[in-house]
């Protein structure tokens, strides 16, 4: 028992376990041994209070959820149903790349997307749009080959780029639509 709770408590930081040993009664900082260094190990033997075991035990892990996908500056994929609230309606310039999981120059300018995306966070969104799974947003536009990238400004389609151009073509694009 008193190696699981071993186990247990070495999984989680010094910082945790001070937090957990804080609140139960019978310890205290100076009962619980912690090894110094680069942070616990596995192979660390500490000793607990018999009383702290039980706690350890019973002490259900946390889950970390990521939330990377949402962050600032990284493109997104629109579909029909979130195109008007993403793109029309969206107060910043929005730049839409149109895209297909089978085209080579695609998967080429991809790089460039999410670089650009980076580099302009919070002064525009980046979209992308699979055209196989939304085709009636690529004929709306008149999308005839891909990739193409179109900027949007107050829900109006202000430029087109067609193929896979360097970054500093559509850096020169971006740079018309967003205000200093």
């Amino acid at each position: 028992m008193a190696l699981q709770a071993s186990m247990n408590l070495s999984t989680m930081s010094t910082a945790r376990a001070g937090v957990l040993c804080s609140n139960h009664v019978a310890c205290s900082r100076e009962n619980l041994k912690l090894p110094t260094g680069r942070g616990l190990r596995r192979s660390s033997s500490l000793s607990f209070p018999s009383s702290l075991q039980t706690s350890v035990k019973n002490h259900k892990k946390s889950s970390i959820v990521c939330k990377a996908r949402e962050a600032v500056g990284v493109v997104k994929v629109v579909t029909d149903s979130s195109w008007d609230s993403l793109v029309i309606g969206c107060e910043i310039p929005v730049l839409v790349e149109f895209w297909a999981p089978w085209c080579g120059p695609c998967r080429m300018i991809t790089p460039v997307i999410d670089e650009l995306a980076a580099e302009y966070a919070g002064k525009i969104a980046c979209y992308k749009v699979n055209t196989d799974d939304c085709p009636n947003i690529a004929s709306k536009y008149a999308i005839r080959s891909i990739p193409t990238v179109l900027m949007f400004k107050n829900g109006e389609k202000k430029e087109g780029v067609i193929g896979a151009v360097p970054k500093s073509t559509l850096a020169a694009a971006i740079e018309k639509y967003v205000e200093a």
